[in-house]
């Protein structure tokens, strides 16, 4: 039933239920609206004011009370368009326009904006997105949001902006106002224009409590045109941050595995070792000391010639006839230098002999020879046949390549092996 009459004792609870009291001359009612009906009220009721209310009667249990279950309420005078809102709201709901609804874009690149070019809303939204996302760029359709036509005007803007497909949203705004000035918004032929639309819009007309079949309609509610851009175009300064903690993240995660694969390559590296490493580190080791002997006795000769040079020099300046002495002198410098060669090369020859007696205990060498290298399954190197037992699974290493083998007799010596064939 419908009720008309003035507000008293209006309080919001903090479960956000609206409790008053209806009143006129002779009577008065207690009334309560629960917040899922009064978050469709088009304005906040405040004491004194004149509505008209949709409810039921009920009772109030504890208290033993009737009261009224308000189920929607609107300014007294406004009866006509309240209906009108109501029955088309109901009709629409119930064809399954306000179902499905579009997911925003995560990173739109460019917003369209429907609104009048006047419209203090259009000046919130535009200082809004700069603030928030300066990167998305701004297409404005102007359109009267007030007035005469002004719905069939927002519908056919709305057709122009899916034909265009030069925006990935579109915000439809304007300010607050009495339901009279926010009539447009609550035309079929909006409410139709804003499903047909080929990109998501998001509704953001008047104040929180001000609702619109438009409202309904949109793939997004925005409570008001700021709240709209801001839905529209994510924060580019939060954007930035997270960006910076991804890449700080993936940093941590590339550096922890490149850790993990070279330690993995180290342990490779040491698990395919093969035994003529200690060979190869003795073979350097002894170049590294046939190059220091060489230079230090080249220094050693180096040295010679010149403490030999200088006595010759003095005596060639103060005695000439010196002469024949000189010449001993160089013939011992010459037999000198002849002696130093010999002995560097004793040394290198010496040193040639040691790396072949090295080359022969070389077991690669021994493999190109015909021998094969026996490990048992724990890698050790099988040197006795009496270590063996019969299925005992073995790898033998030959000069190129390898083969596993399986034991099937064990002998202690060659002379208990068993018969080939």
């Amino acid at each position: 039933m419908r009720v008309r009459g003035e507000i008293g004792n209006f309080a919001r609870a903090g479960s956000g239920h609206w409790y008053f009291t209806l009143k006129d001359d002779r009577a008065q009612v207690r009334c309560a609206m629960f917040r899922g009906r009064n978050l469709l009220a088009e304005f906040m009721p405040r004491d004194g004011d004149e509505v008209e209310v949709l409810a039921q009667v009920g009772l109030y249990e504890p208290r033993g009370e009737y009261q009224l279950t308000v189920e929607a309420v609107r300014r007294s005078g406004l009866g006509r368009l309240f209906e009108r809102y109501l029955q088309l709201k109901e009709r629409l709901q119930a064809e399954g326009l306000f179902d499905a609804k579009r997911p925003l874009p995560a990173f739109p690149r460019t917003v369209g904006v429907v609104t009048s070019l006047q419209a203090a809303a259009l000046r919130d939204v535009l200082t809004t997105l700069a603030r928030r996302s300066p990167q998305v760029a701004v297409i404005v359709y102007p359109v009267p949001v007030q007035g005469e036509d002004a719905g069939g005007r927002i519908a056919g803007m709305l057709a122009t902006v899916s034909r265009r497909r030069e925006v990935d949203a579109v915000l439809l705004v304007r300010g607050g106002g009495s339901i009279e000035d926010l009539w447009s918004f609550n035309e079929e032929s909006v409410a139709r224009a804003i499903r047909a639309c080929d990109v998501p819009v998001i509704v953001g007309v008047g104040h929180e409590s001000d609702v619109t079949i438009a409202d309904f309609a949109a793939d997004l509610r925005a409570p008001t045109p700021t709240a709209a851009a801001e839905m529209a175009a994510p924060d580019r300064a939060a954007l930035l941050r997270a960006l910076d903690q991804r890449m700080a993240q993936l940093r941590r995660v590339a550096r922890n595995r490149l850790q993990q694969a070279q330690q993995r390559l180290d342990y490779c590296q040491r698990a395919v070792a093969t035994p003529r490493a200690p060979l190869q580190a003795l073979a350097g080791r002894v170049n590294t000391l046939s190059l220091r002997a060489s230079h230090a006795l080249s220094r050693h000769l180096a040295g010679l010639r010149r403490r030999s040079q200088q006595p010759a020099a003095r005596l060639q300046r103060s005695a000439p006839r010196v002469e024949p002495r000189l010449r001993r002198l160089q013939q011992r410098s010459a037999a000198l230098a002849g002696a130093a060669r010999h002995l560097l090369d004793g040394r290198q020859l010496r040193l040639q002999t040691l790396l072949a007696r090295l080359q022969a205990l070389d077991p690669h060498a021994v493999l190109a020879r015909g021998f094969a290298l026996a490990t048992d399954a724990e890698g050790r190197i099988v040197t006795d046949a009496a270590r063996l037992a019969a299925g005992d699974l073995l790898r033998l290493q030959f000069a190129r390549g390898a083969a596993s083998a399986r034991v099937l007799r064990s002998a202690a010596g060659p002379e208990d092996a068993p018969p080939v064939g």
